[in-house]
């Protein structure tokens, strides 16, 4: 199983994302989430930095400028979603990965705290 390690640098743009209220949130994941194409298009445009950061997760092993480095994705390469950061949560709960758990889990606090969500 991969294992994986927090992007901190994807915490930072979530939050920054969170306190411009550059957010959906009400969203079907499976509909919104980034595909294959999605995701060329974005680089065709912008830096691995900028890919790097819709990514909770940095692939323990995985080569630097590859897809395969990325996990969990919380965000639709233009807005936070909701629905993505319980999936990241779901899905590392699932899998065991606890830091990536608990820093969706907190992001999904903070966006709740500042959406006014009780």
């Amino acid at each position: 199983m991969a294992k994986y390690e927090v992007n901190e640098a994807a915490l930072q743009r979530a939050r920054q994302l969170i306190a411009s209220k550059q957010y959906v949130l009400d969203s079907d994941w499976g509909d919104v989430q980034p595909r294959a194409d999605t995701e060329n298009a974005f680089l065709d445009k912008h830096s691995w930095d900028e890919y790097a950061s819709w990514y909770l997760g940095l692939t323990d092993g995985a080569s630097a400028e590859t897809k395969a480095r990325y996990a969990f994705a919380y965000g639709d390469l233009r807005r936070l979603h909701r629905s993505g950061l319980i999936a990241c949560v779901y899905r590392a709960a699932e899998w065991r990965h606890k830091a990536i758990e608990l820093a969706a889990y907190n992001l999904l606090q903070e966006l709740d705290a500042a959406a006014g969500i009780k």
